[in-house]
């Protein structure tokens, strides 16, 4: 016996991408309903073997499904996600909306499963924000041994993560660059993406930070441990899928970059390619369509008593987003639902 799934936000990036992991991974699926807004009504997506077609949210009854993963946005979840969860619907939510709520669990299943017991306060649970994601995958399992005190982390994050339209408008400049007279302005970044790097992602705070580096800040903590001092500068770069992240960690304790690497080789959702030679690491190119969060350069730092840096790359809208979502999905039909 399976689940009644609901997958909403089904024609974006995202949406697909869950629509894509559930039959990969043969989630347990008995029916599957796909929402957007009313102007997508009737557009075929696919799904495994079969072709549906869009349903209006705005008309949908949530009453008897098991469970929704949302992929539309902070304003239309903020809408939708409490009708879904009064109806009985658990809904998994990849929007920034419930993030910081101390009554949603923020789950990455690698990192934090018990945590989804919570769910039940609000029936909703929250999925992270991407770069954070595959951050705390690589984090837990070095912390659990020799406790963390502080990360410095510095993004290089691909355009698929602020949308189609962040990947059009790489494409489209690429593409002038080469036509005397077709030059494209930017409009969905703050400046050129094309052959450039934005330091820049999101709003800025008070304080001079980004909303997303603010972000990676409070999930961490949320995630694993409110003790963790964290620090980032998040960047975009000209990439169309997958983020990049150099992470320099302090511990509590001596940790060796040996024992750290065969600490990580054994940890859930991790991939070590870590070879001191030219080409011994993984790049986003590499990483695009695949599961895992990547871990390289594994090394210690000298400047600081217990200090560590590695180099983790992963598919963004994957693990930063669709596959975290779907894992949570599993997660929640094993210890709470289960019906598969």
């Amino acid at each position: 016996m399976g689940y009644r799934v609901v997958v909403a936000g089904a024609t974006g990036n995202v949406g697909r991408e869950m629509l894509n992991i559930l039959a990969e991974r043969q989630f347990p699926v008995d029916e599957i309903a796909v929402l957007a807004s009313r102007r997508s009504q009737g557009t075929e997506v696919s799904f495994d073997d079969k072709t549906l077609k869009i349903q209006d949210i705005d008309q949908f009854d949530f009453s008897g499904w098991d469970m929704a993963l949302f992929a539309i946005g902070s304003d239309a979840t903020k809408k939708y996600a409490p009708v879904a969860a009064k109806a009985g619907c658990v809904v998994i939510d990849n929007s920034s909306l419930y993030r910081y709520d101390p009554d949603i669990p923020l789950i990455v299943p690698e990192v934090n499963p018990d945590a989804i017991e919570g769910y039940a306060k609000k029936n909703i649970i929250a999925n992270p924000n991407c770069s954070t994601a595959q951050m705390v995958v690589a984090l837990k399992p070095l912390h659990d041994r020799a406790r963390i005190k502080r990360v410095v982390v510095s993004t290089y994050q691909s355009v698929s993560g602020s949308g189609k339209e962040g990947m059009d408008e790489l494409w489209d400049q690429t593409k002038g660059m080469y036509v005397p007279g077709q030059e494209v302005e930017p409009s969905k970044f703050q400046k050129q993406i094309a052959f450039n790097v934005i330091p820049q992602i999101d709003v800025f705070m008070e304080d001079g930070s980004t909303k997303e580096e603010w972000k990676m800040v409070v999930e961490t903590k949320k995630i694993i441990d409110p003790s963790i001092k964290v620090t980032a500068t998040c960047v975009r770069v000209p990439v169309f899928v997958g983020h990049s992240e150099a992470i320099n960690i302090e511990f509590e304790d001596f940790l060796d970059e040996d024992e750290a690497r065969d600490i990580l080789r054994e940890a859930p959702g991790i991939m070590v390619v870590d070879k001191r030679e030219p080409g011994g690491y993984t790049t986003p190119v590499e990483c695009v369509g695949d599961f895992a969060t990547f871990i390289s350069r594994i090394r210690q730092d000298g400047t600081i008593e217990n200090g560590l840096n590695l180099w983790c790359v992963s598919d963004n809208l994957r693990k930063g987003a669709a596959l975290n979502a779907v894992q949570i999905a599993e997660l929640l039909g094993k210890r709470v639902l289960k019906k598969g």
